[in-house]
C-alpha cells in the first residue's frame, strides 16, 4: 500500500489528463469522458512538461532519499498521461474511465513508492507495470462476468482470450482441424473447457461496434467504434522502451545463460516465441519426454530464470513480468 506521504500526494495531483498525442479533437474527446475528474487538474497535468531522464533521476532521488513531497508531486504529475492512456485501453469493459484513472493513479504512486532511482529503468517503464495491475485488478472486481475467478490464470485467461483468438484465426483459416480453443488453453495454462466458458461469458457482454452512443459521447463519435481509442504505443512509451530495450536483452541473455540447455530450450519454445508457443506435447517429442517431463523442467527452469533476474537487476525485473 502506498504510504500517507503517497496517499497526500495523490490528494495534490489528483487522477489525470488526456494523452499528449498531438490531436486537439482526441484530447477534447478525452476531456469529455473525464467529466468527472476537475478539468483545472486535468489541465494541469496534461500541461505538465515531460522530464528528462537526468531530472527524472534526481526527483526519484530526492523522494526516495528525504521524502521530498515537491519532488514526488513533480514526478507523479509528468506521467498522469501515461496513466490515462493505459485506462483508455479498458474502456471496452463498460466501467467509467474516471474509475479507471483512479486506480491506475493508484497504481502510478504505488510504482513511485517501490522504484529505485539507481537501476537503469526509466521511471515510465517502471510505473507502467503497476498502472496496468492495478486497472486490470479494478476490472476483475467489477465486471460481473469474471467475478469468483480472480485467480492468475483465470486473470490471464480474461484479458488475453480475444487477442490470442484473433491471432490464431488467421492460422485456422486454411485448416479445417485446427483447434483454436485447445490453443488457447495450452499458451495459458488452462483447461479447453475454462477457455469455451470465458469466451462464452465474453460474448454475452458483446457490444456492437455500431451501436449508437449515448449523449455522452465524444465529439464528432456517431457510433461506439468512432469512440476506440488508437491502442499503438504512446510517444513516451516508444523512447522508453528504445532506451530500456537493450538492458532488458542484456538481463535476460545472462539470466539464460545458467539455464541448462533442455532447460533453455524449454524456455525458448514455450515463453520466448513472437508468433506462438510450443505446445507441451510438442516440446515433449522433441526432448522424447511426457508433457509432465516438460511442465516440470519449464516450471524449474522459470523459478532458476526468476533467481537469477533478481540476482542480476533486483526487483526491476518485476516491470517486465
Amino acid at each position: 500500500m502506498a504510504s500517507p506521504q503517497l496517499a497526500g500526494a495523490a490528494l495534490q495531483v489528483g487522477p489525470g489528463p488526456p494523452s499528449p498525442r498531438g490531436k486537439e479533437a482526441r484530447q477534447e474527446a478525452w476531456m469529455s469522458d473525464l467529466g468527472h475528474i476537475h478539468n483545472e487538474i486535468a489541465r494541469t497535468a496534461m500541461s505538465a512538461p515531460y522530464l528528462q531522464r537526468d531530472e527524472e533521476h534526481d526527483l526519484a532521488r530526492r523522494w526516495c532519499d528525504t521524502k521530498d513531497e515537491k519532488a514526488l508531486h513533480r514526478l507523479v504529475t509528468s506521467h498522469i498521461r501515461l496513466v490515462v492512456a493505459i485506462a483508455s485501453r479498458f474502456r471496452h469493459y463498460g466501467l467509467p474511465l474516471a474509475d479507471l484513472v483512479q486506480e491506475g493513479h493508484v497504481g502510478l504512486l504505488e510504482a513511485a513508492a517501490r522504484f529505485e532511482p539507481d537501476r537503469q529503468l526509466r521511471f515510465a517503464t517502471y510505473a507502467a507495470w503497476w498502472i496496468r495491475a492495478a486497472i486490470q485488478d479494478h476490472v476483475l472486481r467489477n465486471i460481473s462476468i469474471v467475478r469468483g475467478g480472480s485467480s492468475s490464470a483465470q486473470k490471464s485467461l480474461f484479458f488475453n482470450v480475444r487477442r490470442l483468438r484473433a491471432r490464431l484465426m488467421q492460422m485456422a483459416a486454411n485448416d479445417p482441424d485446427f483447434d483454436v480453443q485447445a490453443r488457447i488453453a495450452a499458451a495459458l495454462g488452462v483447461s479447453r473447457e475454462d477457455v469455451a466458458a470465458m469466451e462464452a461469458r465474453l460474448a454475452r457482454d458483446d457490444l456492437s461496434l455500431n451501436q449508437p452512443l449515448s449523449g455522452e459521447a465524444p465529439a464528432g463519435a456517431s457510433d461506439r467504434q468512432d469512440a476506440l481509442v488508437d491502442a499503438s504505443p504512446l510517444p513516451d512509451e516508444i523512447a522508453a522502451a528504445s532506451l530500456d530495450a537493450p538492458r532488458r536483452a542484456g538481463w535476460l541473455d545472462r539470466a539464460l545463460a545458467r539455464l541448462t540447455d533442455r532447460e533453455r530450450m524449454v524456455i525458448e519454445a514455450r515463453r520466448l516465441r513472437d508468433d506462438e508457443h510450443v505446445t507441451l506435447e510438442a516440446v515433449g517429442k522433441r526432448l522424447g519426454v511426457s508433457k509432465e517431463r516438460v511442465r516440470q523442467i519449464e516450471s524449474q527452469a522459470l523459478v532458476k530464470l526468476k533467481a537469477a533476474l533478481v540476482s542480476d537487476r533486483g526487483d526491476a525485473f518485476m516491470a517486465f513480468a
